[in-house]
């Protein structure tokens, strides 16, 4: 995937201005590259409301008789409406810290340009390979964190949810935008927002923007008038006969945002959906339909790119057989966590329309948590992995039985301990999987990924373990290639001897470029946001299969130096259960 790909245009959520298509720009995948969306000017202070708001009041009458003349009271000035809320100024949030929870340190960014953070984030290519590092970006970009120098604080939160909603992370997304006061939002923030709002299909979040956006973005002309009908307001019908005339909107895109307002009160609208002509999913055709229901073929789905997956997979007016579908991917993608992922299969035992395949592997996966002994156990979690039909989907059933791993007592002899050990890393449980050291046999797949997950781990190990390992299958030398960058990164092995092994394996552990002399400057400068955004650029790649392993060194190195430990570890031993 390139740069381009992932760095479609913020502000082009409008309509052509020559012909009426569809509101927003197709999902995703469009290879077609937009340009980036010009800064926006600095809101307005933020002191008390603005003089004029209401009407003022004639002066009083006097009660006594004045030594002065008295003020002729002449005309009442015309009223202005008053909004129906003014948020005063004590509750009003400050653009100098934006996020929605504490999940990271406020001064992840320290001393950087936020223009180069904002430009790392925009041309970003997502999802990631990685599991652990989406986590760890996740954690960052919907944290509580400083604005760096040099961006207005709102254009940073557009760029933050926007690297959120290419990841698959459609609700943090939004919860990002909307941690920016209505008042203060900027034309950036307003596209994004509306992405947020339809990937969440959620219209009725475009509400509190609507009657500000003006005229000048056709996608919120439409959206006034679905916030009327909504409401109820007798506008409405006025307001799409505009949309008509003008030409806003037609086609599906027209016929969901009436199917939108038919949902509002007192609304007699049916309208029928017709997707027969539609050859391109989009952002405003998920986000419409999903809200009321209208099924999407699935071959739209074939349209855009697999972060619509996971936005399929967090809608709640899904029915959840069809998020169990795509569910796992989006674990697979860092989504969805082990609990997630199994809360949603059990929901399924309960239903009474669940497909039967789908049924079988609910049945499956209480065998694998319950089962009447550890043979039955095991046998249950051997038949969900064997099930599985690629790669993400794999990983995915690790990520499944995680816990189901972590309820059998280690045990020698195991045959299926690597893949035991492989789910139970998935889901972070890492002092749990250890319990089996001692227990697998030395250069075996669960014996290195124990190594690189230990938590524990004080002292240096011997440079041999390095050798020791002993994979088995076609990439049994690209994952001895990853064991020696994940060790030497978490300097788990004598540091002058890591040279002569990388030399031996075939691993240019030592070349510089661009991307190197960044991350580790990141890391100098203790600045883990930076770093963390670095290590994505370094693992821009469709697979692991494809991740250099020089460029895993790097990241797990840098994510150890600025106290990201923990996900140095998971992002190592990942590497080694994808491959």
């Amino acid at each position: 995937r390139s740069c381009a790909k992932a760095a479609l245009g913020l502000a082009a959520a409008a309509f052509a201005q020559d012909r009426p298509e569809s509101l927003l720009p197709p999902g995703f995948g469009d290879p077609g590259a937009a340009p980036a969306p010009a800064p926006a000017p600095a809101p307005a202070a933020t002191g008390a409301p603005r003089a004029g708001v209401t009407a003022p009041a004639a002066p009083p009458s006097p009660l006594v008789p004045s030594p002065i003349p008295s003020p002729t009271v002449g005309a009442s000035p015309t009223p202005v409406p008053t909004p129906r809320y003014v948020l005063p100024s004590f509750a009003r949030r400050s653009l100098a810290t934006v996020g929605a929870d504490q999940s990271f340190a406020r001064d992840a960014f320290g001393a950087a340009d936020g223009r180069y953070v904002e430009r790392l984030m925009r041309y970003l290519s997502a999802p990631l390979p990685s599991r652990w590092l989406s986590i760890g970006l996740r954690r960052l970009l919907v944290a509580q964190v400083d604005t760096p120098r040099g961006v207005n604080g709102a254009d940073f939160a557009a760029e933050r949810a926007w690297l959120l909603l290419r990841m698959g992370e459609s609700v943090s997304a939004r919860a990002v935008a909307q941690a920016v006061d209505s008042e203060r939002v900027t034309p950036k923030l307003r596209a994004v927002w509306m992405q947020a709002a339809l990937a969440t299909a959620d219209p009725g979040a475009m509400c509190p923007l609507a009657d500000a956006a003006g005229d000048g973005e056709r996608g919120w002309v439409v959206a006034r008038a679905m916030c009327a009908g909504l409401t109820g307001a007798a506008r409405a019908q006025p307001l799409i006969a505009d949309v008509r005339r003008r030409r806003v909107a037609s086609g599906i895109d027209l016929q969901l945002a009436q199917k939108v307002m038919g949902a509002g009160l007192d609304s007699r609208q049916a309208i029928s959906i017709d997707w027969a002509p539609v050859v391109q999913l989009t952002a405003w055709r998920f986000g419409l339909a999903t809200a009321t229901g209208v099924a999407i073929p699935d071959e739209l789905y074939a349209t855009v790119g697999p972060q619509v997956r996971a936005w399929q997979a967090l809608a709640p007016a899904i029915p959840l057989a069809e998020r169990a579908a795509v569910a796992e991917r989006a674990a697979a993608m860092g989504i969805l966590s082990n609990s997630a992922l199994v809360d949603l299969y059990s929901a399924l035992a309960d239903g009474t329309d669940v497909p039967p395949a789908l049924s079988a592997t609910v049945a499956t996966l209480r065998d694998a948590y319950v089962g009447a002994d550890r043979a039955a156990r095991i046998g249950a979690m051997a038949k969900l992995w064997d099930g599985a039909d690629d790669p993400a989907t794999r990983y995915a059933r690790l990520i499944l039985t995680a816990r189901a791993a972590a309820r059998l007592p280690a045990a020698n002899g195991e045959k299926r301990a690597d893949r035991l050990i492989a789910a139970m890393l998935s889901a972070g449980l890492d002092r749990t999987a250890q319990r089996w050291q001692g227990a697998v046999p030395v250069g075996s797949d669960g014996w290195a990924m124990l190594l690189l997950a230990d938590p524990d781990a004080i002292t240096q190990l011997p440079s041999s373990v390095v050798t020791d390992y002993a994979p088995q299958g076609g990439l049994a030398d690209r994952k001895r290639q990853m064991f020696l960058a994940g060790m030497a990164g978490l300097e788990r092995i004598p540091a002058g001897e890591v040279p002569a092994l990388a030399e031996r394996l075939g691993v240019p552990i030592a070349a510089e470029n661009a991307w190197t002399r960044a991350i580790e400057r990141a890391a100098e400068d203790r600045q883990p946001g930076t770093v963390l955004l670095l290590a994505a650029v370094g693992m821009q790649a469709s697979g692991w299969a494809h991740v250099p392993p020089a460029a895993l060194y790097r990241i797990v190195a840098s994510l150890r130096a600025v106290g990201l430990e923990g996900e140095a570890r998971m992002i190592a031993a990942e590497a080694l259960a994808r491959l």
